[in-house]
């Protein structure tokens, strides 16, 4: 879990002037230190880390740095959840919102090689690299511990034009979103402290919904301890079906003992949600029989012996 150790002004390198920072990024380091309080009382099978990453609004510099270093140590991330501007729910729209949230992703992965990209040409999966599984997830797990709030995915790597933290991830490979506030407020965004034509302008305190901010603060920490106590994710998972009455589904069995068996999952291929789903048990291949493969896409999850499930992984091999 990511927040910005930034703040800024009018004039992004401007370092003297007053900039408070207060949504713009503060709301978000706030969340990660919260976070890392409450969840720091838990055992997990997997790591948890904890960043503030600086340099964001001059370049993406703290989360570039951070996923070379990921690289260079040969981490397994499992998902980066960054968080920016998770404060306000006064949009410049005028709309008042204290329960919808954005959580960002892009569709396939950045760096994905030419062979995937013209393979995806025949077997589908524009909208289903690995950032789009993880918002599936926090979809998904928000809905069910959190019913009374609206996550809201949406199918780009950032705000039009715009970019975050995780996007260095991205460009790696890792999976990775933005976690953020459904209307944001422009005159306090970048903002030189002033009044201007009876509109108060500027990033200050008083703009930041501290109960909305606990909100998203809970989105990751549930998203965060449902990812911790995960298994690993079945490996190079494959699909077959061509001209066939049925869908098979092979995968490579991950090495953990604390599995207690994989799901199948399929949607029709103009939804946003994983909306069917089998347990097969504990094994590594299983067909689908009566499901054609040309009506739906379809992925795989590990399940735990404690219930808690991977994030699920779309087939990227082909066999016949």
């Amino acid at each position: 879990m990511s927040g910005d150790i930034d703040s800024r002004v009018s004039d992004s390198n401007d370092f003297i002037s007053l900039s408070p920072g207060a949504n713009d990024n503060a709301s978000g380091m706030a969340g990660v230190i919260e976070a890392a309080r409450v969840l720091s009382k838990y055992k997990f099978e997997n790591s948890i880390i904890y960043v503030g990453l600086s340099g964001e609004e001059q370049g993406l510099y703290g989360g570039a740095g951070l996923a070379k270093y990921a690289k260079e140590q040969n981490w397994e991330i499992i998902g980066v959840l960054n968080n920016d501007m998770i404060g306000n729910i006064e949009g410049v729209d005028g709309i008042i919102d204290n329960i919808s949230f954005r959580i960002f992703s892009e569709p396939t992965p950045a760096n994905e090689s030419e062979i995937s990209r013209k393979k995806r040409r025949f077997y589908g999966g524009e909208v289903d690299g690995n950032s789009r599984q993880l918002a599936r997830y926090i979809h998904k797990t928000v809905t069910k511990y959190m019913p009374e709030m609206n996550p809201m995915m949406i199918y780009r790597l950032d705000r039009f034009g715009r970019g975050g933290h995780h996007r260095p991830f991205n460009d790696l490979g890792y999976a990775g979103v933005r976690i953020m506030e459904a209307h944001e407020n422009y005159n306090r965004q970048h903002q030189d402290i002033r009044i201007e034509n009876g509109i108060r302008y500027g990033d200050v305190i008083s703009g930041v919904n501290f109960k909305y901010a606990k909100k998203l603060t809970a989105v990751n920490a549930i998203n965060l301890a449902s990812l911790g106590w995960s298994p690993k994710e079945p490996e190079n998972v494959k699909i077959g079906g061509a001209v066939k009455p049925s869908t098979e589904l092979k995968w490579e069995k991950p090495n953990n003992s604390k599995i207690l068996g994989y799901k199948i999952y399929w949607r029709e291929t103009t939804s946003p949600y994983w909306e069917n789903s089998r347990f097969v048990g504990d094994v590594n291949q299983y067909t689908l029989k009566g499901i054609v493969i040309d009506n739906y896409l379809f992925g795989v999850s590990s399940v735990g012996k404690n219930n808690q499930e991977s994030i699920v992984v779309f087939p990227k091999e082909v066999f016949n």
